[in-house]
């Protein structure tokens, strides 16, 4: 029509190497001694960054997954299916060893390499990145279990992707069915029960709430036996090539990670494998909850990622009153404010990552302890008002679904939710400073590292050891813990960058966090330079 000529958008944001793009991941692959994957990861970058690759996560995010419980016979069958574009983009994901690559190839920087494996892809594609996470984390409760371990890591380990089910095929990725509706966090709460049938197995029985991802190859599940809860490898198809029963009763309606199948479960009489002991199921999966909150904090960086490139991609391409809102100093500050955020959210994430290589020494593992639960916090709160900052900067074409930025306001928050919420992590923080003090003080080491850099970071920190001493010695500790998990938090981030991040940015972050109200996007101090900082992004 004469009237609708397209005038002042942008064009789509692809082609482009999301490594290349991204300087403070750049930067911190060679601070962090996984500067060896930094080829292979433009490789990645090349890929997640194309056109194809943005298709495929626009599509897997619209043809979500259905199910089909029952065959045209009546046979019970409880599959999903996905889209094929899911296929492509998770198969995509497992051969670049954004699952497993930092078990399976151990060395100084392993799992900071994956680390940014897994958030290039859950960049432009969150879903897929629920199941390459559990798989991922499934990994240091297996191997507890020397002949589960010898069936089922070299398939936890292993690049190909299969989605079919089969007990022949050489690859595996794992799910967890760990929560309940009666008691949800309140794992002790669990009713499903778990008898020994005298072979070396167990059976068990029950209903669970919450099952991510359940066409993956097998299961870690709690569930209640003689001696106290226990933790149990449910695998989906057994050795002689029958399912196991595993009814699927329905799928969830998820606000978001609508490309990812969730569902409710029900096992009678499923056979189980424990794992541990009777009683310690718990402490069984207590790592792979530990890894799964790690990768809480890569997906929810990750998102920051997306959002704030969107957003400056935006910016640069669409005028209004004679210039470009890159150069408006409003839009200026806006963008460098989400960049400040993103490149806090990935300085820790590669720490961490760091702290989980397999040369940690006893300080390096105090020190995770502590930090991936205060981060997991922090981080994955910022997620969903970042989201929507950016979201706000492409205005209305921000909310509408065509652009990423409507999928990934919806996608945010559910790292918050996963693997415990906000009290549920605080509460797990202070549980750590009483009885595990070490993972403090070694905390406070790591922190103490840029200790005399910037008076406004020392007084900070003094003001956050008194908060620690002051909430430790409370008749109801609980109610502090929130403001004290923020403020070990931003004083972890603000160390890292005064030691690690060009001076404009550490400058700028430590004036916004810690001295000024950092609390909404784009009140920075003044004389920061904002437009150095939007370049970053």
């Amino acid at each position: 029509m004469a009237t609708h000529t397209v005038l002042n958008q942008s064009t789509p944001r692809v082609d482009i190497d999301e490594l290349a793009s991204n300087p403070a991941l750049v930067e911190g692959l060679t601070t962090y001694d996984a500067g060896w994957a930094i080829d292979d990861l433009h490789t990645v970058g090349e890929l997640v960054g194309s056109a194809t690759f943005a298709a495929d996560a626009a599509q897997a995010n619209t043809a979500t997954p259905a199910l089909a419980t029952h065959d045209r016979y009546g046979h019970r069958i409880d599959e999903v299916t996905y889209d094929e574009s899911y296929h492509r983009v998770i198969g995509a994901a497992v051969s670049a060893g954004a699952h497993t690559s930092g078990w399976a190839q151990p060395r100084p920087g392993a799992n900071v390499a994956r680390a940014a494996t897994f958030m290039l892809f859950a960049q432009v594609e969150p879903g897929h990145a629920c199941p390459v996470s559990m798989t991922h984390s499934a990994v240091p409760v297996v191997a507890q279990h020397p002949d589960l371990a010898a069936r089922w890591l070299p398939r936890l380990y292993s690049t190909d992707y299969d989605p079919t089910l089969s007990a022949a095929k050489g690859s595996a990725l794992f799910g967890m069915a760990l929560t309940e509706k009666q008691g949800g966090s309140d794992v002790r709460a669990n009713t499903t029960t778990a008898t020994s049938a005298g072979d070396g197995t167990y059976r068990l029985t029950g209903h669970k709430w919450f099952c991510s991802a359940p066409m993956s190859d097998a299961f870690l599940v709690l569930a209640q036996a003689p001696g106290g809860l226990g933790c149990y490898l449910v695998p989906r198809v057994l050795d002689d090539g029958t399912r196991n029963p595993f009814a699927i009763q329905r799928l969830k309606d998820k606000l978001g990670n609508r490309a990812n199948a969730s569902s409710e479960i029900e096992l009678d009489r499923t056979v189980g494998h424990l794992i541990g002991e009777e009683g310690r199921g718990v402490r069984t999966v207590i790592d792979m909850v530990a890894r799964t909150r790690l990768d809480c904090i890569y997906g929810s960086t990750a998102g920051m990622r997306q959002a704030v490139a969107e957003a400056a991609w935006h910016a640069r391409h669409r005028w209004a009153f004679g210039r470009a809102l890159i150069d408006q100093p409003a839009m200026t500050a806006v963008v460098a404010d989400l960049q400040l955020e993103a490149e806090a959210a990935t300085a820790v994430s590669l720490r961490l990552a760091r702290a989980h290589d397999d040369d940690a020494d006893d300080a390096e593992r105090a020190f995770r302890r502590l930090a991936t639960a205060v981060e997991k916090y922090w981080v994955c709160k910022r997620g969903p008002g970042h989201a929507a900052e950016a979201l706000e900067c492409l205005g209305g074409n921000g909310y509408v679904e065509d652009f990423p930025l409507a999928m990934r306001y919806r996608e945010q928050p559910v790292m918050a939710v996963w693997e415990g919420s906000g009290n549920v992590v605080a509460l797990d923080v202070l549980r750590a400073l009483r009885r595990e003090p070490g993972s403090y003080d070694a905390f406070e080491a790591e922190v103490a590292l840029a200790a005399g850099v910037d008076p406004r970071f020392d007084a900070y920190q003094a003001g956050t050891r008194a908060l620690v001493r002051d909430a430790l010695a409370a008749d109801e500790p609980e109610a502090l813990m929130r403001a004290v998990v923020v403020r070990l938090a931003l004083g972890l981030q603000a160390s890292l960058l005064l030691r690690t991040a060009p001076a404009v940015v550490a400058d700028a972050f430590v004036g916004a966090r810690l001295t000024g109200d950092g609390h909404l996007y784009g009140a920075l101090p003044a004389g920061t330079d904002a437009r150095a900082i939007a370049a970053r992004a």
